[in-house]
């Protein structure tokens, strides 16, 4: 018996030395697959921060302005000769010579036809804007000499940020050695400060880059989600109630959801290319419009409002349903009184992504010339306007240097706005959603 047995022994533990070894070798594999999906995420933290990082770096200088004071004399003889006071002749009035009359009175030495051209270089245009607004407040200026604090153009904001060289050769440069020593002697008596670029936030878009904003842009992609919104929302909700709920399980709905899931990942350009055939060159309506704008991202953002939609309906637990018809409630009564509201949740965290996704777009904007040069404000449907990606897009494609941190810092602006509205999805998601 003994002899019998042995074998028997030495096979069982050679089966369980193999399979403690399999289990090894699993337990093995399923650390090093854990390990891989960590290292996943911090190779992509690290890019996240790397490219965060970066647009800081870049941007955050566009969010401060220098200044420089300037006594100016507000000689009624240039602004006001006839004395009438009379807001036309103020507004039109030459400011610009009292600028450069300022600018002429504190550097005397500053007698040649170019040093005077790269004197009155180094202060914005908008200190003519700004010397105007004082006057046409105040009138009973005139005829004193007041301090104004001047912006400074783009190159002579860029030396007091630091992006300028002084050690390299002055023809390598954007500003010469008595442009640096007119801005240096301004700063050592006192009068240059770096403020808060409120202009960033509150005007248009400009040739110049210090006076170059977000707001017109910030206000074009507002008109255009209000349109891609009501447009889009109701026609999304209304198709997955449908397709979900009362739509028949035969081979025409079969065909409409492998279109409408197909449409979801068609490349944005194509909604822009069906914007301008239809929209524009059919319809005509306005060019470069938020109305089109709107629509040509309705169009584009439907298919994915319709999977939310109906991926909300469908996560509604039969039982409701049963329930409604059960006490006698009509279909369409247990759609709108039950299962919509119960779904709504869901349907409103798929359209803010949805409405994320179209604030990012720029493709079909280009489109339909939403890329043209708009200075001033929308005030309508109708306005010429462009969006905020847009305007990074033309931002970028500018040459001036200062233009590279206005696209830093537009590109962080935007960045912040789909955080938000990501947030805001998660925050509707993680309140109203209901576990069955």
């Amino acid at each position: 018996m003994t002899d019998l047995a042995a074998p028997v022994s030495s096979t069982a533990t050679r089966t369980e030395v193999s399979q403690a070894r399999q289990l090894r070798r699993r337990y093995a594999a399923e650390r090093r697959f854990r390990l891989y999906g960590l290292a996943a995420i911090v190779v992509a933290l690290v890019a996240l921060l790397v490219l965060l990082g970066s647009m800081v770096g870049r941007g955050y200088g566009a969010f401060s302005q220098s200044f420089a004071a300037l006594e100016i004399h507000l000689d009624p003889e240039v602004i006001d000769p006839e004395g009438s006071r009379d807001s036309e002749v103020l507004l039109r009035a030459d400011y610009g010579k009292l600028v450069r009359d300022a600018l002429l009175a504190r550097f005397p030495e500053a007698s040649g036809r170019r040093d005077r051209r790269a004197l009155t270089s180094l202060i914005s245009t908008g200190a003519v804007d700004e010397l105007r607004r004082l006057v046409l407040d105040d009138p009973e200026r005139l005829g004193t000499t007041t301090a104004l604090w001047a912006p400074l153009s783009d190159d002579a904001d860029s030396f007091f940020k630091g992006r300028v060289d002084t050690t390299t050769a002055e023809n390598t440069r954007r500003l010469t050695d008595k442009q640096i020593a007119w801005l240096q002697e301004f700063d050592a008596e006192g009068k240059v400060e770096r403020r808060f670029n409120v202009r960033f936030f509150t005007s248009g878009d400009s040739r110049e880059p210090e006076l170059a904003g977000i707001w017109g842009a910030t206000v074009g992609s507002f008109l255009t989600l209000i349109v891609t919104l009501v447009t889009a929302f109701p026609l999304g909700v209304a198709t997955a109630v449908y397709l979900e709920e009362f739509a028949p399980k035969n081979r025409w709905t079969q065909v409409i959801e492998v279109n409408i899931n197909n449409l979801a990942a068609v490349p944005s350009i194509v909604f822009g290319l069906l914007g301008l055939a239809v929209f524009l060159n059919v319809m005509e309506l306005p060019r470069s419009a938020p109305l089109v704008g709107g629509l040509v991202l309705a169009l584009m953002t439907l298919p994915t409002l319709i999977i939310a939609g109906r991926s909300a309906l469908l996560a509604v637990p039969p039982s409701i349903r049963e329930a409604a018809l059960g006490v006698g409630a009509s279909k369409v009564q247990m759609v709108t009184h039950h299962v919509l509201p119960l779904a709504m949740p869901g349907i409103l965290t798929g359209t803010i992504i949805g409405m994320a996704r179209a604030l990012g777009e720029t493709a079909p904007l280009l489109m339909i010339g939403m890329v043209a040069f708009i200075v001033d404000i929308p005030r309508g449907l109708n306005d010429p306007a462009t969006a905020l990606p847009v305007q990074i897009f033309l931002w970028a494609d500018s040459p001036e240097r200062a233009f590279v941190e206005k696209t830093a810092a537009a590109t962080l602006v935007l960045l912040g706005f789909l955080i938000a509205m990501n947030g805001l999805a998660v925050v509707l998601r993680k309140r109203f959603e209901k576990r069955w």
